[in-house]
């Protein structure tokens, strides 16, 4: 006669393979990714998986105006960073947009946390990714501010103050308020301008 599962069973997962960055490195090199957009986040190869409308129309929107008050060549998108140095070893990730301090063009190598003065993401299908795993991975790196654009939602989620690996400053703006980034702070982003109508 069976007996009654009073426990959960141990939950087993298989095996993962986690990636470093020259592994990471060496695979995209081969082209065997070519039909792929990925990214390296906490030695996991994360799917960046294609724009839908909304996400590249907010991002085009967002891009124009940081590009306005920072100028063209201060602001990229899809761009891997380096972050801080304990975790650079198996993350690279591609924030979906990144405001620099100096012209993008002065570059060599990826951009290092203070080399930024905000990183974007844009979250559609990515909300809860980017408020956790990429909020920490930001903060660990002092990334001075950090801004995601939730799609769903039709708010901008600011994260500033970077202590012990998280932001200390959360805040929500919906969309009938406005922000101004830290390094511009006579410049003010509302937040509806980066939804369409």
């Amino acid at each position: 006669m069976p007996t009654a599962l009073t426990l959960p069973p141990v939950r087993l997962d298989p095996p993962r393979k986690l990636w470093t960055r020259p592994e990471y490195d060496e695979l995209t090199s081969t082209g065997a990714l070519d039909q792929q957009r990925l990214e390296l986040v906490e030695g996991e190869l994360i799917d960046k998986m294609g724009k839908k409308r909304p996400h590249a129309n907010s991002m085009t929107r967002l891009r124009h105006w940081l590009e306005g008050v920072f100028g063209f060549l201060f602001v990229n998108t899809e761009v891997s960073i380096d972050v801080a140095p304990e975790d650079n070893p198996t993350n690279e990730p591609e924030p979906d947009i990144i405001v620099f301090k100096r012209a993008d063009t002065e570059f060599t190598a990826n951009p290092r946390p203070d080399d930024l003065h905000l990183v974007v993401e844009i979250s559609d299908t990515t909300l809860g990714f980017d408020l956790t795993t990429k909020a920490g991975l930001y903060a660990r790196a002092g990334i001075v501010e950090y801004w995601v654009l939730d799609i769903a939602g039709r708010r901008l989620i600011v994260h500033r103050e970077p202590q012990s690996g998280r932001y200390i400053s959360v805040a929500v703006y919906g969309e009938h308020e406005s922000v101004a980034p830290l390094a511009a702070p006579e410049s003010q982003f509302r937040v509806s301008d980066a939804f369409p109508s």
